[in-house]
Formats: structure tokens, sequence, C-alpha cells
């Protein structure tokens, strides 16, 4: 797997080009504003971009989808919910491929109702759902502080210690991190009631 981070736009946002080799079928993830550093890289790297997996549907994870699209005629990917133009829906367990890469969604809503992880080859790209020491924020329109706490403390902390975690900003102390040293470290993932929890966020 041959894996490049980029972080564009004016929010700190990550977009990640995850190609199955150099000059083979790859997807990009989270298109944000200013992304013509990712349409340099994919056509030096000839990758051949199948599919745009969008994490949720916020305009920074989003904004270059067109872009990417009319450069690459990849299909663009969002969770079914996801009030914006896609070729293929997702839901939760689905599977989609590119060549060699096989992703797999997981559902997690909370930060948005269409929020969702890829995890794929020891890597989970988690958007706005986790971040390295925090989570997305749920006071936004159609976030929801009850759903983010069964996402993350029902759904993440069941992942394995070792998957590499790519967040979708640039906001912890390091770019990224795995699940197991965010569920020592990150303080979303300690064990709490939903009130508890709930609390916590709004606080």
């Amino acid at each position: 797997m041959h894996l490049r981070t980029f972080e564009v736009g004016p929010y700190q946002n990550f977009t990640y080009l995850v190609a199955e080799s150099v000059g083979g079928e790859a997807v990009v993830i989270d298109p944000s504003f200013g992304i013509e550093p990712v349409l340099r890289a994919i056509d030096e790297d000839r990758a051949k971009v199948r599919l745009v997996l969008n994490t949720h549907s916020h305009p920074d994870h989003v904004a270059g989808n067109a872009e990417v699209q009319d450069r690459t005629g990849a299909k663009i990917v969002a969770h079914r919910s996801a009030p914006l133009r896609q070729d293929r829906s997702v839901d939760d367990g689905d599977l989609v491929e590119a060549g060699r890469l096989r992703v797999r969604v997981l559902a997690t809503p909370g930060h948005t109702p269409d929020s969702v992880l890829y995890l794929f080859e020891g890597h989970v790209a988690t958007g706005d759902t986790l971040f390295v020491g925090d989570c997305g924020r749920t006071d936004l329109p159609g976030g929801d502080p009850s759903a983010m706490f069964d996402s993350l403390l029902g759904r993440v902390i069941a992942l394995e210690d070792g998957l590499v975690v790519l967040p979708g900003h640039n906001y912890g102390r390091t770019p990224t991190s795995t699940i197991g040293r965010e569920k020592a470290e990150n303080p979303v993932l300690r064990p709490r009631t939903r009130e508890e929890f709930v609390r916590y966020l709004r606080e």
C-alpha cells in the first residue's frame, strides 16, 4: 500500500491519497479546500483514482470532490444519508474496493448523522469522529452527543489497538496515532455512563 497525507485548506484538514502501489488503483479520502497538491500527487504517482471516500458531508471534507472526479473519473462514495451527490451510497459494514484495496465502512453518527470510518490495511480514517486526543463537535446542526457516545464507546473502543488512526484534521499533538494509544490517552474514550459522557461534551 502507498499512503500520502496532505494538510490542505484553512482548517488544518487532512486529505489522504491511498493506492495499492505507485501507479496502481487508488482512493482519495476527504478532498478538502485547496486540493491542488493532491491533484499534483495523483499525476506524479500515476495513481488510478477509482473512488473518492467522504467520511461525512461537511463542506471542508467534500470541497474537492468535483475537482478530483473531473481529473480522474472517480466515483463519489458517502453514507446513504449524506446530503450530497454520490455515485455509490454505503452503509455500515459495506465493502468498497479499488484494485487490491479493500475498504470496510463503519457507521459512526454523532458529529453528523452520516459520519463513517473507513478501515483498510491496518489503518482507519476517522474523519471528525475521532481526533488525536479528542473527538469532533456535536453542537453543530445534526450533531448528537448521545449518538457520539454509542459510536466512540460502543464501536471505536472495540477496534483493534494496532490500527493507525488517520484523523480528519491536524488538531492533536501528533498527526496520527493508534487506536490503542487513543484508548489509553484520549479523554473521550474513558469509561463513562451516557449521561456523564454527554455532560462532558457539553462542558
